[in-house]
């Protein structure tokens, strides 16, 4: 691992920033209509219990990240091999969410710039920001936190004041009763983006204070969950259930209908760098545990060797991984979150904590008979 420690306002910030990132650029919660801000709020509880679990497996390897400690709870081979499938799942993912933005580029302003331009411009920029150091995209996150929350400040002002928002669209509440509500919360915002903070228990051992890795990760998950609730809440005000649900890009087309003073309009192109910005925060962060996952896997002294190769992976993914975006989306919700994300999230961080659990029970009993001998020869 980089020989790297960042403070924790820094790691509260990362999480913000990584939380927030794709998850308002799609419409989140979109399956339970005007009840998705519902379905965000519990999603964001259940993360924050799952994370209780990635902080307990921390609290028992301090010094390790995941694909370190599996290999103690597991053992080597078995242990090798889940700490491969959790690389390879972060490139997937990262994968992902640069394809989430390529698309939202292309469709919009570069309408007859190929796919694989924008692409390749974001991940040239990532490559140098992993080049720079943990410690510099820690630093760089400070910077683009005050600027992102100065344009959600201007932007609410600007929808509140354009007379957009419609609270009789956010009724009648739980027209369909809880079950839409639940399932949106088990098969989408639960996993996505709360659960992802798997990606952390790659950058705990970083925290230069790591009595404060609970204050700064569950805060910084509780701010971006309330920042998506009320980003869900104006674009159902504002564009009506079954709009909110039939667009893309729900938040670009919320504020593409901001018109004040018959001179202030056409703010989605200036509202696009909120959105890059948190995109390439959330690429930026499982690439590089991607990357430092890989080289402590494979007992390289350096991370740099990985980089180019990775990002290359990632790259080349990005652009095969779909047709179009349409089937991306399909994918994404029906197959990823079930069968990808819920193992890796969820279902393997339970089992290592019992095994764990039962593993540091043992070893105390040992250690405090040990220290009692060596107590009475002392006396």
């Amino acid at each position: 691992m980089e020989n790297a420690k960042i403070k924790a306002s820094q790691m509260f910030v990362l999480v913000v920033l990584f939380e927030m990132g794709s998850s308002l650029l799609v419409g989140l919660g979109a399956s339970a209509r005007q009840d998705a801000w519902i379905s965000i709020l519990l999603g964001l509880a259940g993360g924050i219990l799952i994370f209780f679990v990635y902080y307990r497996l921390f609290i028992y390897y301090p010094e390790l990240p995941l694909t370190g400690y599996l290999q103690k709870i597991m053992g080597k081979w078995i242990g090798r091999i889940l700490a491969l499938l959790y690389i390879v799942y972060f490139i997937y993912i990262a994968t992902r969410v640069l394809r989430d933005f390529g698309e939202l580029l292309t469709t919009t302003i570069y309408t007859a710039t190929p796919l694989v331009v924008i692409n390749s411009l974001m991940i040239l920029t990532i490559i140098y920001g992993i080049h720079k150091g943990f410690e510099v995209i820690a630093r760089i996150g400070e910077l683009y936190f005050a600027l992102i929350y100065i344009m959600a400040i201007i932007g609410m002002i600007l929808v509140t004041g354009s007379g957009l928002i419609h609270l009789e669209n956010l009724k009648p509440m739980l027209e369909n009763g809880f079950k839409p509500v639940f399932r949106t919360f088990i098969k989408e915002t639960l996993v996505f983006p709360f659960g992802e903070m798997i990606v952390f228990t790659m950058l705990l051992p970083y925290l230069n204070n790591p009595k404060k890795v609970k204050i700064a990760c569950i805060g910084g998950m509780s701010l971006a969950g309330i920042n998506i609730a009320i980003t869900a809440l104006v674009n159902v005000a504002v564009l009506g259930p079954d709009l909110f649900v039939r667009s893309n890009f729900p938040l670009l087309t919320t504020i593409g209908k901001i018109q004040l003073a018959n001179f202030i309009e056409r703010l989605d192109v200036f509202f696009m760098l909120y959105l890059v910005i948190g995109g390439f925060f959330k690429i930026t962060i499982f690439y590089y545990v991607a990357v430092i996952g890989a080289a402590d896997l494979f007992k390289l002294k350096s991370h740099q060797k990985l980089n180019f190769p990775i990002g290359f992976v990632i790259l080349l993914a990005s652009v095969m991984i779909a047709s179009n975006f349409a089937e991306h989306i399909e994918e994404g919700l029906n197959v990823v979150t079930i069968y990808l994300s819920w193992p890796f999230q969820i279902i393997i961080p339970v089992f290592l904590l019992v095994i764990a659990f039962f593993r540091n029970r043992k070893k105390q009993p040992k250690q405090q008979s040990t220290q009692q001998p060596n107590q009475q020869s002392s006396q």
